[in-house]
């Protein structure tokens, strides 16, 4: 039985890329800042949220009395599941961008164990300063989160001969090995010199690498997050970071952006892209499939993937 029949896209583009809908679905344009294209609020039963800005237009969800179903672009879902409302499904971009960010975890590691952040400064300056840096090869890499993403990381990881650590939220054993629980971090961190966190952001991952964690890690080891910047505590990041005693790569952070003046812009420990991980060449035929295959169920009555809420499915 059919759940959804007007389903709104964002933008104008979105969807005559995604046009002709299937049959039995209308498209409509509304980007949760203004007034629905095409439609009353009251008529639109399904959404797709915009790829960027989607925590700040959220809350414009609230306004479609009769909502039954709510897309991300994203993997993340912060806050979707509370401004949907518990009568809506919610489901996420889950795999789309699973590639992209895992390509640029092993870039942030490799950066700056290579210390090509500080090769790219120098270039400003014309200098010329050989050292011997750390190679990812032999790294003992402690990697927090086994989703797809994290399963992607660690198929990326296998060429580069580290010894690989696997932490998810409870300990088990699966098709790749063990996978310790995360109550574990502590003992584990003492024994690794890279940790790669890329956990969705909940109330049982906020801060979880937090000061305990952070002070267990060795000196001079290396924290990556892809993640959400929330899991890691930025005051206890920020005080190891600016010791000296930690670097990091983050292309996620709490806040986000970091303010001005925050020490960990100029700390030169750190490395910072801005939370880029899926924005990529790769994303926009990968989300365009994604959400064919969703409208596509949502218009024969199927289950949607990725489904975090189930609402009425």
């Amino acid at each position: 039985m059919q759940t959804v029949h007007t389903v709104s896209l964002p933008d104008a583009e979105l969807l005559a890329k995604l046009s002709p809908l299937p049959d039995g679905l209308k498209g409509v344009v509304w980007d949760l800042e203004s007034e629905p294209v095409g439609a009353g609020l009251g008529d639109i039963d399904g959404v797709v949220l915009p790829y960027l800005n989607a925590g700040a237009v959220m809350g414009a969800l609230g306004r479609a009395p009769g909502l039954k179903f709510v897309q991300t672009q994203s993997t993340g879902y912060d806050g979707v599941i509370s401004a949907a409302g518990p009568a809506a499904g919610v489901a996420t971009a889950s795999g789309v961008h699973a590639a992209a960010t895992a390509e640029l975890a092993v870039g942030l590691a490799l950066a700056k164990l290579r210390g090509i952040d500080d090769a790219a400064r120098d270039q400003l300056s014309q200098q010329w300063r050989p050292q011997r840096r750390r190679s990812l090869a032999d790294r003992r890499v402690l990697l927090v989160g086994v989703g797809g993403i994290g399963h992607e990381i660690a198929r990326r990881l296998e060429p580069f001969e580290v010894e690989l650590t696997r932490v998810g939220s409870t300990g088990r054993t699966d098709e790749h090995g063990t996978v310790h629980p995360s109550s574990a971090l502590p003992e584990l961190a003492a024994s690794h010199d890279v940790l790669i966190t890329v956990l969705p952001l909940s109330d049982q991952t906020r801060h979880l690498i937090g000061a305990e964690v952070l002070a267990a890690l060795p000196d001079g080891a290396l924290v990556v997050n892809v993640g959400r910047g929330a899991v890691v505590d930025t005051d206890a990041l920020t005080k190891e970071v600016v010791s000296g005693r930690l670097h990091c790569a983050l292309d996620v952070v709490d806040p986000e952006p970091l303010p001005a003046g925050h020490p960990l812009w100029s700390a030169a420990n750190s490395l910072i892209t801005p939370h880029v991980g899926g924005n990529t060449s790769a994303f926009e035929p990968r989300i365009l499939k994604l959400l064919a295959a969703q409208l596509q169920a949502l218009a024969t009555g199927q289950v949607p993937a990725n489904l975090v809420q189930r609402g009425p499915f």
